[in-house]
């Protein structure tokens, strides 16, 4: 072997090893909105996993048949199962509800944060308006008329660091409701977003379906995750 090579071979022995060579012992769970899946977050789940090397996994659950009361200790039970030092979720609209809710009553003793996306945290002017149609409120569900349609929470003092993500480009449900709140994410208003007591609120050009395939959403996220912030640039 040459001296070259030789250098080369104990310059790189020398190297710290990389983030993936790492024990991943930070876990995200997902948790999909109302009528989803989880299906549809896959991008999102895949993005964190391999550009952010989180261990991650999907939480799936009815959304309409369930109330949120049933819902928050089924997530609990989820949650418990899930290995690792830290514990982050990650929510998409009414996801994130159900994540604060539950990190209110059941809270997981691991460190870790939490991420909403899009979610009616104050109440939903949407859900409202479709609630007063006829068969409206059986459409939405039980864990909707539980955790939005009575106003949603008045501030967080929850034991986790917030960080939310609200959308303003407005397409979607919202372009047939009368009086939606701008800006808005086409279903859900920036101010039905704004929770007093959170750690950090940013409003990114996305729709509420559309955050889910974005990749500021997840570069974002990924950041608050790790730092209890989201990044910003300049003054």
């Amino acid at each position: 072997m040459k001296r070259r090579d030789i250098l080369l071979v104990i310059a790189a022995a020398s190297l710290p090893p990389t983030v993936s060579a790492q024990p991943n012992t930070e876990n995200v769970v997902l948790v999909h909105g109302l009528w989803m899946t989880g299906a549809e977050t896959g991008l999102l789940r895949s993005r964190l996993a391999d550009d952010y090397t989180f261990d991650v996994r999907q939480y799936s659950y009815y959304t309409v048949a369930v109330g949120l009361d049933e819902n928050v200790e089924r997530l609990a039970g989820f949650l418990a199962d899930v290995p690792g030092e830290t514990l982050h979720v990650v929510g998409h609209s009414l996801g994130g509800l159900l994540a604060l809710h539950t990190a209110l009553r059941r809270p997981d003793p691991r460190p870790g944060r939490i991420v909403c996306l899009g979610s009616p945290l104050r109440g939903s002017s949407a859900a409202r308006a479709m609630a007063g149609l006829p068969f409206g409120e059986e459409l939405l569900g039980a864990t909707i008329r539980d955790a939005v349609l009575n106003g949603g929470l008045e501030a967080w003092d929850g034991p986790r660091e917030v960080g939310v993500i609200a959308g303003t480009l407005g397409v979607g449900l919202g372009a047939v409701i009368e009086n939606l709140p701008e800006p808005n994410d086409g279903t859900i208003a920036v101010v039905e977003t704004q929770l007093p007591g959170v750690k950090d609120h940013i409003e990114l050009g996305v729709s509420h379906t559309g955050m889910l395939v974005a990749p500021v959403v997840v570069s974002q996220t990924a950041y608050f995750l790790r730092h209890g912030q989201f990044a910003r640039t300049g003054g």
